[in-house]
């Protein structure tokens, strides 16, 4: 009688075999030392108020996009990701350009990233989600320069970490 294994062992041969990431990620995020916590508390939900640990204090509103009143001085879940992901990223390209041999422009303005995040999906069917539009402008590199340093941000960056395989993201490069 022929075993399972011997019978499989063909047809694995010639199946299709998934692509291996060029980078593996090496963190465990599970036992890795603890370098800064966040805190916030948020009571209210979408319509509520935020307060941070660090001084951070906002009240949210409903964006009129999803049929809420929206509204001056008021934020929301979507922008501050938005606002986030931006920071987490424009700093991640700070550490990885000069192991690249880059450097970044001086003057903060001169670096920009502009972050969209999109809620997609059905709210009648409670099926959500969001996609990431990131436009990185940099003077002073070249657009292929700044082409891998971006690559190489998005296996650095903490917010690209978390969101692979869950959040589409598109990045665009400037550079001037």
């Amino acid at each position: 009688m022929f075993s399972s294994r011997a019978v499989m062992r063909p047809l694995l041969r010639c199946a299709p075999r998934a692509s291996v990431p060029a980078h593996r990620r090496l963190l465990n995020t599970d036992t890795a030392p603890v370098l800064y916590s966040a805190h916030a508390r948020t009571v209210g939900a979408r319509n509520g108020h935020v307060e941070g640990s660090e001084g951070l204090v906002l009240d949210l509103g409903m964006p009129k996009g999803l049929g809420g009143a929206g509204g001056p001085g008021k934020t929301n879940p979507e922008e501050l990701f938005a606002a986030g992901y931006g920071a987490c990223f424009q700093s991640a390209m700070g550490i990885v350009a000069p192991r690249l041999g880059l450097k970044m422009p001086s003057k903060a303005e001169d670096s920009v990233i502009k972050t969209t995040v999109h809620m997609v999906g059905d709210l009648k069917k409670a099926d959500l989600g969001i996609r990431v539009e990131m436009l990185v402008k940099v003077k002073g590199l070249k657009k292929e320069d700044l082409e891998k340093l971006v690559e190489k941000t998005k296996e650095t960056c903490p917010y690209s970490r978390a969101t692979q395989g869950n959040v589409t993201t598109n990045i665009k490069v400037e550079s001037s």
